[in-house]
């Protein structure tokens, strides 16, 4: 049986994706974002380790409350470097007629094999993909998250051609991803794709800085205020977003 490493559960979620989700938290991420208020999530030690009708067992006890499109939303951490377990809970997930979500950064995409075929299946299984697009100038974006954003645009346009509903999620950094060229770059970019349903401008904010201090980490942010209504406001116009 694949099992899944989870950091953590949460039960009344109203901001990933529709209606009340039930969120899941994967351990895991390649990237080391400079931003991240999930950095506890970033090594694969610790969390707990449970199997798909664990999870799900544990998630339909709040399935009341999913009316308006509720269900289930699985991040990390990035989920996908756990794309067997993936596969398993999202595919029980569907048997069991729960709304699948998943909030991904794309970074692990590839169209190479085994991957490719794994996450072609996970398609099948998942309803709703919630894309973060951290930068779309890539020095910009290895300075922001230690990665290139080759895969990350690649598996953007993988979403468009199969068809699968999406929302791009960009948080607006000031002095970092708030840069009015890039915003426009990133809304050309987004023209050429035929599936996004929503763009989230997604303010910054230092609530996690605390758990890079007790992972012994530094913060490189913490003189960074969160942006101004105005300063949103315009990247919405340019994204045609919505806070």
């Amino acid at each position: 049986m694949v099992t899944g490493l989870v950091h953590s559960t949460e039960s009344f979620g109203a901001v990933d994706g529709p209606g009340i989700r039930y969120l899941i938290f994967l351990k895991g991420c390649p990237m080391r974002c400079r931003y991240c208020h999930n950095a506890d999530t970033w090594g694969a030690g610790g969390g707990t380790r449970m199997s798909a009708a664990q999870l799900l067992d544990k998630a339909e006890r709040y399935k009341s409350y999913w009316k308006g499109g509720g269900g289930i939303t699985v991040s990390g951490g990035e989920a996908l470097l756990q794309i067997d377990f993936l596969n398993e809970l999202m595919g029980e997930a569907k048997r069991r007629g729960i709304h699948t979500a998943l909030d991904t950064s794309g970074q692990p995409f590839t169209r190479e094999e085994p991957f490719f075929s794994k996450f072609r299946e996970l398609m099948e299984h998942t309803d709703l993909v919630l894309l973060d697009i951290k930068e779309i100038d890539d020095a910009a974006h290895r300075a922001l998250t230690g990665c290139p954003n080759r895969s990350i645009l690649d598996c953007a346009r993988y979403l468009s051609e199969i068809g699968k509903s999406v929302w791009i999620r960009y948080v607006l950094v000031p002095g970092l991803t708030d840069a009015s060229d890039h915003l426009r770059r990133t809304r050309a970019f987004l023209d050429t794709l035929g599936n996004v349903e929503k763009v989230e401008v997604l303010p910054y904010h230092s609530l996690g800085a605390y758990k890079w201090k007790e992972l012994g980490l530094t913060y490189t942010l913490d003189d960074v205020p969160a942006p101004t209504e105005a300063q949103i406001a315009a990247a919405q116009e340019i994204l045609g977003g919505q806070a």
